[in-house]
């Protein structure tokens, strides 16, 4: 297993994919992808060239970033997959799902739809049996976010789901929270070289 270093090295981003989506969402993923090449984090994303996923990627290989996309064959037209950026090319979307979450050190939730919302169930569940404790971060402009964390909490006040999947992730408002709240869980997450190795 590859050992953890003292710096996060990689973050990949579940986003939407529709080109409809609010020009101001599309600005931040725009922002998102500059931010994590400014800190020298390589993007890993799901290697569409639409929506909130074409916006971060585009803007992370502008600024010189380092580009990673993961894209089903059933998708790379449909999504129109950037030519311009590496990709790897898998069978199926749980190969997707699982690759993805093997090449990342930690994870950002920009605004989706019903997609983004089965990576991160998926990628929250695999929190709460403890098979890997990688930083998460929600960008939630305008609150997008509030009603999955609702029915989060729902499900606690329930007796369903234990108290402290709540301190699973951190929600931020705006872009440029995101990379300083990556790092601080990172910290915590990776605190040396000597830390257990990568799960998954």
């Amino acid at each position: 297993m590859r050992r953890h270093s003292q710096r996060l090295e990689s973050a990949c981003v579940f986003c939407g994919s529709s080109d409809a989506a609010d020009p101001e969402f599309l600005g931040a993923a725009r922002g998102v992808g500059k931010a994590l090449a400014d800190a020298r984090i390589k993007l890993v994303y799901g290697g569409g060239g639409v929506g909130l996923m074409g916006a971060v990627a585009r803007a992370a290989h502008e600024a010189g970033g380092e580009v990673l996309g993961i894209i089903p064959t059933f998708l790379v037209g449909v999504e129109r997959a950037l030519g311009e950026v590496e990709h790897i090319i898998v069978d199926n979307m749980h190969e997707r799902k699982m690759l993805m979450f093997q090449r990342s050190d930690s994870f950002v939730i920009l605004p989706g739809g019903i997609g983004t919302l089965e990576e991160v169930v998926e990628l929250l569940s695999w929190r709460r049996l403890d098979l890997h404790a990688k930083p998460v971060v929600f960008y939630n402009p305008r609150g997008f976010w509030e009603p999955l964390f609702k029915l989060f909490q729902h499900t606690v006040d329930e007796n369903l789901t234990p108290p402290d999947f709540m301190r699973a992730w951190v929600a931020v408002d705006t872009v440029g929270q995101i990379v300083p709240a990556l790092l601080s869980q990172g910290r915590e997450a990776y605190p040396s070289e000597a830390a257990v190795g990568r799960r998954g």
